[in-house]
């Protein structure tokens, strides 16, 4: 028999930070978005606005995770998000 000492002994364990996995969500969403898109359309700009909604409700709940390291690496990866935009649409 297992005791239930197991299942309590990692209470939060998904270590994860949360702003890594909003990072990993926005690039996920841009890239379904610029793989079924050959040039921006309605969808494509109401998902985008939709990420950015999800984005600062996210951040704003979880304020106190976001230290200067963790802001610099969320801005690091918009500004990869929007040049993988540009290297998409000169692809295709």
């Amino acid at each position: 028999m297992i005791s239930e000492d197991i299942f309590k002994r990692r209470r939060n364990h998904d270590n994860t930070p949360k702003y890594v996995l909003l990072i990993i969500t926005n690039y996920v969403v841009c890239c379904v978005l610029f793989m079924f898109t050959t040039k921006p359309n309605w969808f494509f700009l109401l998902t985008l606005v939709l990420l950015a909604v999800y984005n600062y409700f996210n951040i704003r709940r979880n304020i106190e995770e976001y230290t200067k390291p963790a802001v610099i690496s969320y801005i690091t990866s918009l500004a990869g998000i929007i040049l993988l935009y540009f290297v998409a649409r000169s692809a295709g």
